[in-house]
């Protein structure tokens, strides 16, 4: 899996980060910039999937992806299956529609390599 994140940080300039992270906060695999917690990034992606999942379920029927926009730049928590998402941290003016349709075929694939469903 780590080889397909530093694939994806590659491919995207804007991408500062990725990670695959069970909901729990556990991170699986990260392509993370050296001084970046893996222990943040973790507890991050965990509140934000958690919470996002929450509202999903409640009005929109289900969680897909989660995006938050930031002045620095943007986090995208994208479902991998029932206990694990992708998360990437873009630095600002990132190509979202690009990154987002990438983060779904990704999702995919890492969904595969780990035997898990959505």
């Amino acid at each position: 899996m780590h080889s397909i994140l530093l694939d994806l940080n590659r491919t995207f300039a804007n991408i500062e980060a990725s990670a695959v992270v069970s909901s729990d906060g556990l991170v699986l695999a990260s392509a993370k910039p050296e001084g970046m917690s893996e222990d943040n990034l973790g507890g991050l992606s965990a509140a934000l999937y958690s919470t996002g999942s929450h509202s999903a379920r409640e009005f929109a029927g289900g969680i897909e992806q989660i995006m938050v926009r930031g002045s620095q730049g943007d986090v995208l928590i994208t479902h991998v299956g029932k206990e694990v998402v992708l998360t990437v941290i873009t630095k600002t003016h990132a190509e979202l529609d690009h990154i987002s349709l990438e983060l779904k075929r990704l999702a995919q694939k890492i969904r595969t390599h780990l035997g898990s469903h959505p």
